[in-house]
């Protein structure tokens, strides 16, 4: 994907002109091929989400990217996010994801458009039990991550409310793993044309995740910008 226009777009309509040195964390060159084929498929903006502030931006700046791109070239734009729940992050009994901190859920409000929220494909590899304390330790590993997937849930509804208000095709996924593997899969299974992150150097550890070669560009977002 041409970043340069998109870039110029987002410039123009923030009052900026310092977006393409603060934004571009990693560029892959474009190719001939995929200047003449950009036209003729639809674009896929992937975001890196949670619930930090810095990945609201990069949803909102997703979302006006997409925006402006719809009106500039009547192209089909999807933006897609993915919420990673790490797979060896280390909890503690502090860190336990409280279900009411998030009054909005509601059993019976629908789930964003092609976001799984299923525990039942879950299998925790406990080996076998047989002292007490490996019970109580095994459950309590289990409430945690179905706590963290319940926060996951809630976090990506709230993303797609705010698709809905930018009038946004809008796609969720819920990954469990390593974020730059599973970033650099939903980019590679999507054929997305650009990643965004709330991210503002190329040096922070997301972005080392991600590795070399990494299929798309990628932006993260500036200092300072008036978003959120």
């Amino acid at each position: 994907m041409n970043l340069k226009p998109i870039l110029v777009r987002l410039q123009n309509a923030i009052a900026r002109d310092d977006l393409i040195d603060q934004m571009v964390l990693l560029s892959v060159p474009e190719t001939a091929f995929s200047a003449q084929e950009q036209s003729a498929k639809s674009i896929n903006l992937i975001v890196g989400y949670n619930s930090s502030p810095n990945s609201h931006t990069a949803l909102d700046i997703a979302l006006l990217i997409a925006h402006q791109t719809r009106l500039a070239t009547k192209a089909q734009v999807t933006v897609q996010v993915v919420y990673v729940i790490e797979q060896n992050h280390k909890t503690h009994p502090e860190d336990v994801l409280q279900i009411e901190k998030f009054p909005n859920q509601h059993v019976t409000e629908p789930n964003p458009p092609h976001c799984s929220t299923s525990f039942s494909s879950l299998a925790f590899d406990t080996g076998v039990i047989t002292q007490p304390k490996m019970q109580d330790k095994a459950g309590y590993c289990q409430e945690i991550l179905i706590d963290k997937f319940t926060q996951a849930d809630c976090i990506l509804r709230q993303a797609s409310i705010l698709a809905v208000e930018w009038r946004s095709s809008f796609k969720a996924h819920l990954r469990f793993g390593s974020i730059g593997k599973e970033l650099r899969k939903v980019v590679k299974s999507e054929d997305a044309n650009l990643l965004l992150l709330g991210c503002n150097s190329v040096n922070h550890p997301i972005v080392q995740q991600l590795g070399s070669n990494f299929p798309c560009s990628v932006l993260g977002i500036p200092n300072i910008v008036p978003f959120g």
